[in-house]
């Protein structure tokens, strides 16, 4: 038997199949079970990457962790049976469809002493994590993140694309929780689900006085990830899609001695990245330093709370359907 750790993934559709080609490639664990009740796409990965296929999650014997990327409404019941199963647990965002179900989770996994990490995947992008690196008093955060419409996503912007982004304010501003959060949340299309938001604006404020804005859209007609995060003396705008950072610091704004108005000066700096892997394998690095006992699991659990908590409040907000017809 292998010395490797080995994991098992349940759900292996867009995402789930992502984890299993980068579990594959690892050299530090085996991908040994991938678990998906349609036989057909289950068994196409697994031949894929040579491993076993099973259409239910069974007993685990011989599984050392567990990565569920399956849909976000079986979230709950998949990963509380997963824990029960005494078994570590990379789960795709959000945890679950509702934070009293999220809190039931990681309340499972923190009195069974298990690591849990939530598939906030901005956290590792290249370009993010060099952001991060950086910081010194930041005040203002702004991010955005558009997308065209995709009939399949059965979850509100919300979870799907707005957790995302108020997870890295969060990580911003110290790993604080927001004490006050408003929003707009509309439902535009009449493909959506009933309840399922299409558009969200939302307002966090922090306990240090800064404050974030956050938009998440399912309407627009290309794909935006921007992050920009303001300090007193520099601006550092962080393109998610391109993963490239730029620092700006204005150093003069002086009026023309000739008069034909102001003369502005901005130093423009583009900082090396830390680094250049695929942020779903850092992601994976990351878990499995958990799984073998390295790194604070409890830290880790608790990270995950302050963004599915401000989303939670995002929700409560009065959901206006603007749909007409």
């Amino acid at each position: 038997m292998s010395a490797l750790p080995r994991i098992a993934v349940v759900g292996v559709g867009s995402m789930g199949s992502l984890h299993a080609r980068v579990i594959a490639q690892s050299e530090r664990c085996e991908l040994a079970l991938i678990i998906d009740p349609r036989e057909e796409i289950g068994r196409t990965v697994a031949d894929k990457y040579d491993t076993t296929w099973s259409p239910e999650m069974g007993d685990l014997d011989g599984i050392d962790a567990v990565v569920l990327a399956s849909s976000t409404e079986s979230h709950h019941g998949l990963a509380l049976e997963v824990l029960e199963k005494g078994k570590p647990l990379l789960v795709e965002k959000p945890v679950c469809a509702s934070l009293p179900q999220t809190e039931e989770v990681l309340a499972l996994a923190e009195s069974k002493g298990l690591p849990v990490v939530c598939g906030l995947l901005e956290r590792y992008n290249p370009a993010v994590m060099t952001a991060l690196g950086m910081l010194e008093e930041p005040v203002y955060v702004s991010a955005a993140r558009h997308s065209p419409y995709t009939p399949r996503i059965r979850t509100g912007v919300a979870w799907d694309l707005l957790v995302h982004d108020v997870d890295l304010a969060v990580q911003c501003f110290g790993g604080a929780e927001p004490e006050r959060v408003a929003a707009g949340i509309a439902q535009f299309h009449p493909q959506s689900v009933p309840g399922a938001e299409d558009v969200v604006d939302a307002l966090l404020t922090f306990p240090t006085g800064g404050i974030a804005t956050i938009s998440a859209s399912r309407l627009g007609q290309r794909k935006v990830r921007s992050l920009t995060i303001q300090e007193l003396e520099r601006t550092i705008e962080v393109d998610l899609l391109r993963r490239d950072v730029t620092i700006y610091r204005h150093i003069s704004h002086d009026s023309d001695p000739e008069g034909r108005g102001y003369r502005q000066q901005t130093v423009i700096e583009i900082p090396e990245l830390v680094t250049a892997r695929e942020p779903l394998a850092t992601q994976l690095d990351r878990f499995l330093d958990l799984v073998a006992g390295k790194g604070d699991a409890d830290d880790e659990r608790r990270r995950i709370l302050p963004s599915h908590r401000a989303v939670a409040a995002v929700h409560a907000d009065r959901l206006v359907d603007a749909r007409r017809g």
